[in-house]
């Protein structure tokens, strides 16, 4: 017997075009986006979530799902490559997630604020699902 076709399942497209999510999210953390990512991507830190950019099949469901626009193709990430590199190593420590959970409830005074990043961000993992 054969082996099922996997050619209909996305795959991972290392050095593709990824999606990344930004300063926006940090104490917002909204998760929509978690569950509609078909190859289940996102990695959760205890106030920010991350994209694996070497999973991310550059499918963009994510990327409306997001209140508070967290979310970007990687080609409009700052000229160092910031987030991308963010994404990229919180990927590789942080749990994955794939269910949404609940949202932090103070989020609501954090959403239009800009430079989380450099105020608020914690390396700690969160719980994944």
């Amino acid at each position: 017997m054969c082996a099922p076709s996997t050619s209909s399942l996305p795959q991972a497209r290392p050095n593709a075009m990824t999606y990344i999510v930004t300063d926006a999210c940090v104490k917002c953390k909204f998760m929509d986006c978690v569950e509609v990512c078909p190859v289940d991507c996102f990695y959760e830190g205890e106030n920010f979530l991350v994209i694996a950019p070497d999973e991310c099949i550059d499918c963009g469901v994510c990327e409306p799902e997001c209140p508070v626009d967290a979310i970007v193709p990687d080609t409009e990430d700052e000229p160092d490559g910031k987030w991308l590199q963010v994404n990229a190593e919180y990927a590789k420590v942080w749990p994955n997630i794939t269910v949404k959970g609940v949202p932090p409830a103070d989020r609501e005074q954090y959403e239009r604020e800009t430079g989380k990043f450099e105020k608020y961000f914690s390396p700690k993992p969160g719980k994944g699902s």
